[in-house]
This record gives C-alpha cells, sequence and structure tokens, in this order.
C-alpha cells in the first residue's frame, strides 16, 4: 500500500486490519479483472467467429497472408519450425476453350435443313452435288411434360357353355393388371422417381411440388405424395436391410449425425431436438451410405448398425463413438484430420492473432499432400502402407511436438487452445488411419454423403412425424448410394421402382444392389423407354 516498512505496525489495531481488508479486496479485484479480460476475449473470438459463420465465406481456406497480418511473440523466435518453407508450385495447365460435349445418352431427334430446288443449279448448267453436311446441337426442353397411361385389359368369356365345361379356370378371364410399386394408385416408376428426387436431392418440398403440378394442370396433393414415400419405403425395406449387411461386410465403417426436428415424437416436445446419422462403408469401390433417425444422440444407433463389427470405425471426436470403442474390442477408433483441422482454421477467423493457428493449418496440410501424391501413383496396398508411413510419420511427429509445446502456454478455453487440445487428446486416433490403405485421413466422404440431408432442411425445416422421418431415411439411402456408384440418382430410382413389383424370391433383391449393375444401362433406362414410345 506504499506504506514503509515499520509504519504498519505502528498504526492502531482497527487501521491495520483496515488495510489488511483493502489489500484482500485489491488483490481479488485484480484476479477478478484478469477473469474477465480473459472472458473478454474468449467472447470477442466466439462473436468474431459467429460473424464469419453467419456472413462470410463458407470455405475453410485460409490464405498465407491471414496468417502472417498479426504476429504473435512467438513467430519472432529463432527455432525450426519457423524456417522458410519452400513451395513447389506445379506447373500451370490450361484448360481446352469451348463448351464440353453434350451427353450422348440424350435422346436425338433430327431436324434437316436443306437450299432451295433452284440453288441446287450451277451457272455452268450442272446439278450441285451433295459433298457433306455441317451438325450443330442445340438442347431442347419440354418442362414437366406429362401424360396418363392407359392400361386396357381385354377380358374374354365363352358364350356357349359360360365357363361350365372348364370350371378349374374363372368364367371371365382377363389379362394381369401390370406390376407396380403402389397398387392401386395413380403412380408409375417415372413419377415417383421424379417427386422423389425434387424433394431429396433438389431439396422441394412436397408443397412446392403441389404447386408445380397445378401449373401444368395435373393435381397431387402433398399428402399423396408424403403417403406414396412412405409406401415406398416400406416397400425397399429389403433392399436397405442388404444396404446394412454391406456396410458391415466392409472393413471401413464411416459415420457422422446431424440435428433434425421431428414433431408427434411419443413423450417429446415438438421443439426438442433428434438426430440424422449416417453410416457409410462397404467393399471397396462398392459404397453404400444408410441413413437412420433417432431421438437422440446417444450410442444406441451406431450400436445397433454395427454390432460386432470387427473393423476400422471413422468418425469425429464424439463420446458415442469412444464408448463403442470400448463396448467392441474388436472395433478400432479412427479419428478426422478434417475436424481438428477445422478448429484451427475456426481459431484464425475468430481471433485477432493468427498466425500459430495458420501454422496449425498448413502442418495439416503437408501430410494431404503426401497422402494425394501416393493415391496418384497407383501402388499396391503392402507397398501404399509402408511408403505412406516412412513419409507421413516424421511429419505427424513434428506436428504432435509443435502441439505439445503450444499446449504449455494457450489458453485452453481460447479457439487456439481448444483447437490444440483437440488434436493431442484425439492423437492416437487422429493418426490410425495409417494403419489400413483404405483409411483416409478425414471422415470427408461421409459428411459429403450427409450433406444433401443438411441443404434440404434448409428448405423443408422438419419432418412431420416419425414413420415420415423413416421413410426419408430409406429414400435418402438409396440416392446417395446411388451417387457414390457413379449413377442417376432418377435413373437409379427408376429402374429399382420397375423391377421391385417383379421380384418373387429375396435373392433377387441382390441384384438391384449398385455395384452388381452397369451404371450405363440404368442410367440410359428412362431415355430407352422413352425412345420406345
Amino acid at each position: 500500500m506504499g506504506l514503509r516498512e515499520g509504519t504498519l505496525e505502528r498504526l492502531p489495531l482497527e487501521a491495520r486490519e483496515y488495510i489488511t481488508t483493502l489489500e484482500q479486496e485489491t488483490e481479488s479485484l485484480r484476479i477478478s479483472r484478469a477473469t474477465l479480460e480473459t472472458e473478454n476475449i474468449h467472447l470477442n473470438e466466439r462473436l468474431t467467429l459467429l460473424l464469419y459463420r453467419r456472413f462470410g465465406r463458407s470455405s475453410e481456406v485460409m490464405s498465407e497472408a491471414q496468417g502472417e497480418l498479426f504476429a504473435e511473440a512467438e513467430s519472432a523466435s529463432t527455432d525450426s519450425e519457423n524456417e522458410v518453407e519452400e513451395i513447389v508450385v506445379p506447373a500451370h495447365t490450361r484448360k481446352k476453350r469451348g463448351r464440353k460435349p453434350i451427353d450422348e445418352g440424350l435422346p436425338r431427334v433430327e431436324i434437316v435443313h436443306d437450299i432451295a430446288d433452284e440453288e441446287k443449279q450451277c451457272a455452268c448448267g450442272h446439278e450441285l452435288l451433295k459433298i457433306g453436311e455441317e451438325i450443330s446441337e442445340r438442347v431442347a426442353v419440354i418442362p414437366e411434360q406429362m401424360w396418363v397411361e392407359r392400361h386396357i385389359r381385354y377380358k374374354y368369356a365363352c358364350r356357349e357353355c359360360e365357363g361350365s365345361a372348364d370350371e378349374q379356370k374363372p368364367a371371365v378371364r382377363v389379362a394381369p393388371a401390370p406390376p407396380s410399386m403402389i397398387p392401386g394408385s395413380i403412380t408409375t416408376a417415372g413419377l415417383l422417381a421424379f417427386i422423389l428426387v425434387n424433394k431429396f436431392v433438389d431439396h422441394l418440398p412436397f408443397y412446392r411440388q403441389e404447386k408445380r403440378f397445378e401449373r401444368i394442370g395435373f393435381a397431387i396433393s402433398r399428402q399423396d405424395m408424403s403417403n406414396w414415400t412412405i409406401a415406398v419405403a416400406k416397400r425397399i425395406a429389403p433392399l436397405i436391410g442388404l444396404f446394412r449387411d454391406q456396410i458391415r461386410a466392409g472393413p471401413v465403417v464411416q459415420m457422422d449425425e446431424t440435428p433434425v426436428q421431428v414433431l408427434k415424437e411419443p413423450g417429446r416436445e415438438n421443439t426438442q431436438k433428434s438426430f440424422m446419422w449416417l453410416a457409410r462403408g462397404g467393399a471397396p469401390g462398392a459404397p453404400v451410405c444408410l441413413y437412420h433417425y433417432a431421438p437422440t444422440r446417444s450410442a444406441e444407433y451406431p450400436r445397433s448398425v454395427l454390432g460386432d463389427y470387427s473393423g476400422y470405425l471413422q468418425a469425429d471426436g464424439y463420446s458415442a463413438y469412444q464408448t463403442l470403442n470400448r463396448e467392441n474390442s474388436q472395433l478400432t477408433l479412427v479419428g478426422c484430420w478434417a475436424h481438428a483441422r477445422r478448429k484451427f482454421v475456426e481459431a484464425g477467423k475468430g481471433s485477432k492473432n493468427s498466425s500459430a493457428a495458420h501454422e496449425g493449418v498448413k502442418k495439416i496440410r503437408k501430410f494431404y499432400e503426401i497422402e494425394k501424391k501416393l493415391r496418384a501413383m497407383n501402388l499396391d496396398d503392402e507397398r501404399f502402407l509402408t511408403q505412406r508411413r516412412e513419409e507421413i510419420e516424421p511429419v505427424l511427429a513434428e506436428l504432435k511436438g509443435w502441439l505439445s509445446k503450444k499446449s504449455t502456454y494457450v489458453v485452453p478455453n481460447s479457439l487456439l487452445g481448444k483447437a490444440v487440445g483437440y488434436a493431442l487428446g484425439q492423437w492416437d486416433a487422429l493418426a490410425g488411419y495409417l494403419d489400413h490403405p483404405w483409411l483416409t485421413p478425414d471422415n470427408n466422404a461421409a459428411e459429403n454423403a450427409i450433406r444433401p440431408f443438411v441443404l434440404g432442411r434448409k428448405n423443408w425445416l422438419f419432418s412431420g412425424s416419425p414413420r415420415g422421418a423413416e421413410s426419408s431415411c430409406a429414400i435418402y439411402s438409396v440416392i446417395e448410394t446411388a451417387k457414390q456408384n457413379g449413377m442417376n440418382p432418377y435413373a437409379y430410382l427408376y429402374y429399382i421402382f420397375t423391377r421391385v413389383p417383379e421380384i418373387t424370391g429375396e435373392d433377387q433383391w441382390e441384384e438391384l444392389l449398385p455395384h452388381n449393375l452397369d451404371p450405363d444401362e440404368v442410367n440410359h433406362a428412362p431415355f430407352d423407354r422413352v425412345r420406345e414410345n
């Protein structure tokens, strides 16, 4: 308090107690101020990050300038981590100008243009000969052209005996009705595929489709479309069951989850949050995607999908996956570097001192570049694993040392501190992708598969009931599996909606798995039908 040594002892007891109290309060205020300043920094980081998410670019790319704009104290050190890095710029390849050719699979209608007959006579008196032709192509479209299929079934009867001569057969014989996905309805394979692609690929809610149908003079209510979706999902349940079997049969399963609002859930408020889960797996080269709706984010769903699965599970750091890893000794949990990298990107966007965050992104980028280079070499599995370890393990060791050093002085609750803590806390899982040739550094394949659902959710906002959410899962599963196997979603839906009503045995369902089909044949099936008509 500025008092000289010995002065305090000469003051009255009450004065000394008062001064001691003031000193304690001052120290308490100092600590409180430091705490508030730290909290203010964290809140400012969060606010800046939220503003980036709301108004900034969604890309996670961080430019070099962004990292160097604000230099942190540690950036002035002379450690080897701050040595100048040589950047190799790949040779520039110029793209060929001109438009891309029109898909050969589209039907062609030829329109011939000829010169007038009088123009075919030369001034020398001879007739001009055709020596060639110039061809140009333009794309024409008839929006939502619809027609009604009238199925006329002839009936036969005997006028003489009225069927009494052959009582084993009906007196009136009629041609059998063609099989249909939804018997008794007005739907066709093409109409169902069109409606479902509009909803689950182009994110067009049923109420908007209802208006579109009205504009072309056709009445299909949103309730009908909803009921048809549920009926289709029930009809293709055996195919969804095969998807589950295919996922368990593969060496790697990737999982992700995202929130969804579902109305009319038993015992739950309409405002409570449910979850859409995604599992992606299958044999190498034959990926399968399986969606599942669950009211909670517990480990119950991934446990039901995996069962006693023996292999690798790749996911983010969510605790439910770690629970499965502890329960199943045959399951190996692998982390996702995209999630770890994203936290450094967020730290760079949310903090003014972003050079350290940029440094973390740059270090992670190194083994992505190595992975890309090795994948392009088309090595056999054994050689690929060996070379990947040789090249990436030193990079990972350098990164872990950098993270450990940062963890000693960054504030744990800051964005950078959380990024460092996440990477170190998940280190064994993050480094686990080196163990199998079909493992990649991240879970992006699963994230890309669940992204269409996230985009659609912005339009339709919620599911009207649990049954509606479950039927949506079946349709999303089929569509995303088709896309990842190189098939046009509309064409694949059209194909299976044509084939499913004809199935008579359980073994025939396996024929509809995308990897058992020829993508060209499936993609051209709807157009072949148009040509036939």
